[in-house]
């Protein structure tokens, strides 16, 4: 089994420093060992459930609602059922984030093709167009 010192936790997880002592400090990892010296020392399994957590929070899933989650993994097989109602309402969620990043996306794509087509126009003039004929436009 390995063990990783705090500075591979963070690298490896993208978490700072700071955010897995806070992580550890409220709960949502469970108490980190420490070597003779005092310094932390995190298994295998912490860095697995860093993960979990990773992907919680950049799926924009409250702080709240993953102590909950990490409550219910730590109360056993019976949770499971709560823990797939919760992660099924956040993966909804992840849905709906989805959908308008998607509308905003469109967005940003037809203003794209409007200002090529605005490109377009100064560099193909109609022939017979005197200078200053073309509206301004966005």
């Amino acid at each position: 089994m390995s063990i990783y010192t705090p500075g591979q936790v963070a690298e490896e997880t993208g978490f700072s420093l700071d955010t897995l002592r806070y992580y550890e400090r409220i709960g949502l990892l469970e108490p980190i060992e420490r070597n003779s010296a005092g310094q932390r020392r995190f298994s295998e399994e912490d860095v697995g459930w860093l993960g979990m957590v990773r992907c919680l929070r950049d799926t924009g899933m409250p702080i709240a609602e993953m102590l909950r989650f990490t409550a219910l993994v730590r109360g056993g097989r019976q949770t499971i059922g709560e823990r797939i109602t919760l992660l099924e309402a956040h993966d909804r969620e992840v849905e709906e984030q989805i959908s308008r990043l998607r509308e905003r996306q469109a967005a940003i794509q037809r203003k794209i093709h409007h200002y090529r087509d605005l490109l377009t126009e100064q560099a193909d003039p109609a022939p017979c167009a005197a200078p200053g004929d073309h509206a301004a436009s966005n």
